[in-house]
């Protein structure tokens, strides 16, 4: 049997699906919301994330869709043999969404890793995107 593992966060948002969107839908923005990531480039689908340990990853970035509000992308480097990360931003209320961020992977273990991370990510996304609301810029 396959160890595969899910993790599955998410975060209420004060503000509007379009201003959290805007925050997560350019490939190249990752280093400024998730922490660790340090810096990317990005060509055509090819996304390399670089982490503050040094670590470059390769990542396939699958769907960036503005109408549903869903970005899916998945490392393609070692040591994962599979992953898959998926951002969905629903709309609640006016100035009101849940993000939710959710990580399969294999070997399980960097599911476990990788969830830390996405619940730091969700932490400043909603701090940028609250913080934006707040401001007027949202």
């Amino acid at each position: 049997m396959v160890a595969v593992a899910s993790i599955r966060q998410e975060r209420r948002i004060n503000a509007d699906v379009e201003t959290v969107w805007e925050i997560i839908r350019r490939p190249d923005s990752i280093p400024d919301w998730f922490p660790g990531i340090v810096s990317c480039t990005v060509s055509d689908n090819v996304r390399v994330i670089r982490t503050s340990t040094g670590l470059d990853f390769t990542e396939e970035i699958l769907t960036v869709d503005p109408l549903l509000h869903r970005f899916v992308y998945r490392v393609t480097s070692e040591p994962l043999r599979f992953h898959l990360g998926v951002i969905d931003i629903i709309a609640v209320a006016p100035g009101d969404c849940m993000c939710i961020y959710s990580t399969t992977a294999e070997p399980d273990v960097f599911a476990l890793l990788i969830g830390g991370g996405t619940s730091a990510a969700l932490d400043e996304i909603k701090r940028q995107a609250e913080s934006k609301e707040d401001d007027g810029n949202g």
